[in-house]
């Protein structure tokens, strides 16, 4: 119900959230997310002082933890097997990939905020891991968007809406459990993961009135990490396999470059990622075909600004269009097709392109992008480099259009078939 600017294309993104990072670099309203964040607390839904130090407490913490290391490369590659496993396990048969992906990406965020992992049978976690799809499914649904656009009359209207909010409540509540748990085990001189520091921080600045540092932050920062950190990634391998099944001469290729780089004897490892151009270009094309967040998460202007011609008052909501940029026609020859090529020069070598920002880009970029880049090159790799994908439908049928697409963009259910190689 309020005025809106909306930012298109590759060149306008950057120039605000880079160049004008500062400007731009508040979050902006969004019902929804409002409400998920207890009205702006946590990491994703936060401004000012309050985001600040949110941010920079969890970036330290997730690199404390491995973040772009070694620790948590050897995490991703052990639950890369134990996917594998549970793959060769379905004897070829057709089954639906959600959920395995989810459990096995949540596993490796698992680890660093709870210190531990779930076995993948655990009925607390799968049901965790459902509300968490539900909640994505719940933001880019028709009901999500109503809400966003009339919130106070949604609030008081029955509808699909309010279940959103009930699997937010069950999530949150969980965590809240897990956090009093370590309460009572919290040895303060080890930290065994996230929720430690963040009691030890909390600890640290008990007698300060204005720290950020309290129950309601913790849960919102652990909400974020782990709900960030499992349904983004798991949707980009579910959505990332259906179009490995509708292009399997791209899928051919990458399992010759993993043959010829990685071999059938090893698991694969960060350090492959840099010669294998193709499979590197794949992922990325991957990423920028399916466009996950299309509109971004709002911005908005921290004070009156005068840019490309446009005065815009201070608190104006500003939405970069990741779509326009991630399908700019000015940095990708075939923006509406998949084609690893985007990513690949004349001489077969990897090539960079300003235009692939499914991260975001500036002061709110994504705080996991590390992670997340790691995760996808290990898994799509493991899964490739033993299997072959087989869809029981014909290819023809397969449909790449989004099943949903609002706040994300979610990929039509189907089945396929892992053959071992």
């Amino acid at each position: 119900m309020k005025p809106v600017v909306v930012l298109c294309n590759c060149d306008t993104v950057k120039e605000a959230l880079n160049d004008n990072g500062e400007e731009f670099g508040a979050r902006g309203y969004m019902p929804l997310l409002d409400k998920m964040c207890n009205g702006g607390h946590g990491v994703i839904g936060s401004n000012g002082e309050r985001w600040k130090q949110l941010r920079r407490f969890s970036l330290m913490t997730l690199r404390n933890f491995g973040m772009g290391k070694k620790s948590i490369e050897e995490r991703i590659q052990e639950e890369a097997q134990f996917l594998t496993e549970e793959f060769k396990k379905t004897n070829g048969q057709p089954v639906d990939p959600t959920f395995y992906f989810s459990k096995a990406v949540s596993n490796v965020i698992c680890s660093v905020v709870f210190g531990n992992r779930f076995e993948y049978e655990d009925a607390e976690f799968l049901k965790l891991l459902g509300f968490f799809n539900q909640i994505f499914r719940g933001f880019s649904s028709v009901w999500g968007q109503l809400y966003n656009i009339f919130p106070k009359v949604m609030g008081k209207l029955p509808g699909p809406h309010n279940s959103l909010f009930q699997h937010i409540d069950a999530v949150q509540e969980f965590i809240t459990e897990k956090i009093k748990m370590h309460k009572e085990t919290l040895d303060p001189t080890s930290p065994r993961d996230f929720i430690d520091c963040f009691l030890i921080k909390m600890m640290q600045e008990s007698k300060e009135p204005e720290s950020e540092f309290h129950m309601l932050g913790a849960i919102n920062t652990t909400f974020d990490m782990f709900g960030a950190g499992t349904e983004t990634v798991s949707t980009t391998l579910r959505y990332g396999l259906l179009i490995l099944l509708k292009h399997p001469d791209v899928e051919e290729r990458m399992q010759k470059e993993i043959d010829d780089v990685i071999g059938r004897n090893r698991a694969p490892c960060i350090e492959d990622r840099s010669r294998m151009p193709y499979t590197d270009a794949v992922i990325h094309e991957i990423q920028r075909f399916i466009d996950i967040v299309p509109m971004g998460v709002p911005h908005k202007v921290t004070r009156d600004i005068h840019f490309k011609e446009f005065n815009i008052p201070k608190g104006t909501t500003v939405y970069p269009m990741l779509s326009s940029v991630l399908r700019d026609p000015k940095q990708f020859k075939y923006p509406n097709l998949f084609n690893p090529g985007h990513f690949i020069d004349e001489n077969g070598k990897f090539a960079k392109n300003d235009g692939f920002m499914p991260f975001s880009t500036g002061k709110r970029i994504c705080v996991g992008e590390g992670l997340a880049r790691m995760e996808l090159f290990l898994f799509f790799s493991t899964i490739l480099q033993n299997f072959t994908l087989s869809s029981p439908v014909d290819i023809e049928d397969l449909d790449l259009t989004p099943e949903l697409s609002g706040f994300g963009n979610i990929p039509h259910p189907y089945k396929l078939c892992f053959i071992p190689r």
